[in-house]
């Protein structure tokens, strides 16, 4: 198989079909789109993910953290705890090590959130670092969201710009090589896009205000995020194209490295589905926080879809191999 999160159907195939042993507490298992667990505990539930960092090699203590965390906020919930995993290879210095638990300290006093745990190991398993992280958050279970609870009619809503995470990533990895080409102010704009990629704090939001789904941009980008919602609810989808926001930054790196912006992981963007009574008040809010929104779809009954482009429908289809994994061999 290629690179990358392993496609839908070998999910549903052979890893979800492999799971048979159910309890009551679980009240979200695993589920293409779905980002968490979550588990009853009487009036509250526990909710719970998991991440690794495997596609990027700088700045990963922070990535960790966000990436678990961000899943948590799309349950409408704040995360208060994490474990942390790290993999290194025979050779890693304690400066390495320091530098990771730095990032991730810094990473994780910025949400309020405590590391709890986890494990260390140098092991020739690995040629690089690896971490990986679960992510925990409490909530009254009246009030978590889940993925799967869009509904036809509802606007499709992202925060912030496409390929976020991505454009950070590419920048900071192969900066000497891409900085002949891009130049200095580009490609260090695009480095701090790495202080967005949380989104704890409209995750939160919208899920006081009453959004109907929650899922984070991750690996498929956008596109792939808006399917998997979709996937999630059992819904079609209508995606505006040309609504979706992007930044010159990431345009310019992306011809760079000839890759999609559209399919370039996004983690720092959260994709959030709105009835239209509760639509304003959410832009509204978001604005208030200091939070870019945009509107760049709807949910539709028919089981369709697609991308509109220029008034021209084609197909949405389902995330494959991420962009970033293609950036390192078009430099």
């Amino acid at each position: 198989m290629k690179v990358g999160k392993v496609p839908t159907e070998v999910l549903k195939e052979i890893i979800f079909s492999n799971i048979s042993q159910h309890r009551p507490e679980v009240l979200v298992p695993p589920g293409v789109g779905e980002d968490c667990a979550v588990i009853d505990f009487g009036d509250y539930v526990c909710v719970m993910s998991t991440d690794p960092i495997t596609g990027a090699s700088k700045g990963i203590g922070g990535l960790a953290v966000h990436i678990s965390c961000n899943d948590i906020a799309s349950n409408g919930v704040e995360p208060l705890g994490i474990m942390l995993t790290i993999l290194a290879p025979e050779g890693t210095s304690k400066e390495e090590l320091r530098e990771i638990m730095t990032e991730a300290n810094e990473a994780a006093t910025a949400i309020n959130v405590q590391i709890i745990g986890g494990h260390t190991e140098i092991t020739d398993a690995v040629n690089k670092i690896v971490i990986s992280t679960t992510a925990i958050g409490k909530q009254h279970k009246s009030k978590w969201i889940a993925s799967s609870g869009g509904k036809a009619g509802d606007a499709v809503i992202m925060t912030k710009h496409a390929g976020l995470e991505g454009a950070a990533i590419i920048a900071k990895d192969f900066y000497h090589q891409l900085l002949p080409m891009l130049g200095k102010t580009v490609l260090d704009s695009a480095k701090d896009f790495s202080n967005d990629l949380s989104v704890v704090k409209e995750g939160v939001l919208a899920g006081k205000i009453g959004v109907s789904s929650m899922h984070d941009a991750t690996e498929g980008g956008i596109l792939g995020a808006v399917w998997e919602l979709a996937e999630a609810s059992g819904l079609g989808v209508e995606v505006y194209i040309e609504a979706i926001p992007i930044r010159n930054e990431t345009r310019n790196i992306c011809h760079a490295v000839k890759i999609d912006p559209y399919r370039l992981i996004s983690s720092g963007v959260m994709v959030m589905t709105a009835a239209e009574e509760i639509k304003e008040e959410l832009m509204t809010q978001l604005a208030a926080e200091g939070i870019t929104a945009t509107e760049i779809g709807r949910l539709v009954l028919e089981s369709s879809r697609v991308i509109i482009s220029n008034g021209e429908a084609e197909e949405l289809q389902p995330p494959d191999v991420d962009e970033l994994y293609k950036a390192g061999f078009n430099i």
